[in-house]
């Protein structure tokens, strides 16, 4: 009985004095992340109205936003009773071991920097990266988000983004649809690239400056290829790719051109 009421009256002294220290830093917590809830909301509508880049915006924000939390976090934990000047030191030291481990993190952040000062690409474009073709979803602090044509989400690194090779199909704002149609060589070259040009220039997607060529490219084996190459908007690429093909081939049949096509001969021995 005389240990249990020990320890009950060790229990009551504890809360008495981390009680009330205990209790003020969960409000404080409470508080501040209601405070920096409100101030990434309002740091949002202002770039919004400022016209800040979408890219920015969201790299800007993640980043004021874990910046207000650590902070938050430091004073709650002061409030606590312990020492702010000891704790940094651990965080520093933590912090050296953890950099150490992670240097391929600190790389993408500083990927990320990069991208965001020097904008290869932006959010919405059309890019080619890292042996990924995709539309840009979203510029984050350690990685970039692409949504492929086949609409899976590739993430990929910042830090190999910023060293690596891109192709940024959207900001000239016009790309070229390289095609191949083949014709027998009995065909009237002048006649097939009237028929073929007839179809690019048909086309509503298809754009009139650069305007769409057809020219010969090569004297196969068994056909003449025209290289057909009409120029369209990057979202329109695969939409005016396919119609090429079907509409060449529609417009030769009808115009008796013919595409050709192994055949198989038969061969009768004489018995």
């Amino acid at each position: 009985m005389e240990k249990a009421e020990e320890w009950m009256n060790y229990g009551l002294e504890l809360a008495k004095e981390f009680g009330p220290k205990l209790l003020t830093a969960i409000l404080i917590y409470v508080i501040g992340a209601w405070i920096i809830k409100k101030i990434v909301k309002t740091a949002r509508k202002v770039m919004s109205k400022s016209k800040y880049d979408e890219s920015l915006q969201r790299f800007l924000l993640d980043l004021v936003s874990w910046g207000l939390k650590v902070f938050l976090i430091i004073i709650v934990i002061s409030r606590l009773g312990v020492d702010v000047t000891t704790f940094a030191a651990v965080i520093a030291a933590a912090g050296l071991a953890v950099g150490l481990a992670l240097q391929g993190s600190l790389s993408n952040f500083a990927g990320g920097v990069l991208l965001m000062i020097f904008k290869p690409y932006r959010i919405g474009d059309l890019i080619e990266a890292q042996g990924v073709l995709g539309v840009v979803k979203g510029i984050e602090i350690f990685t970039t988000k692409l949504v492929t044509p086949q609409n899976k989400l590739a993430i990929i690194p910042n830090g190999a983004m910023a060293n690596g090779n891109i192709i940024n199909y959207t900001t000239e704002g016009k790309m070229r649809v390289d095609t191949v149609i083949g014709v027998g060589y009995g065909e009237d070259i002048k006649k097939t690239k009237e028929v073929l040009l007839k179809v690019l220039t048909t086309n509503p997607k298809v754009l009139e400056d650069p305007a769409p060529s057809v020219n010969v490219l090569e004297l196969a084996d068994s056909s003449v290829n025209f290289a057909v190459r009409p120029f369209c908007k990057p979202e329109d690429y695969w939409d005016v790719y396919f119609a090429t093909y079907e509409n060449c081939k529609l417009a030769l049949d009808a115009a008796g051109i013919e595409i050709p096509y192994p055949h198989q001969v038969e061969i009768h021995k004489e018995r």
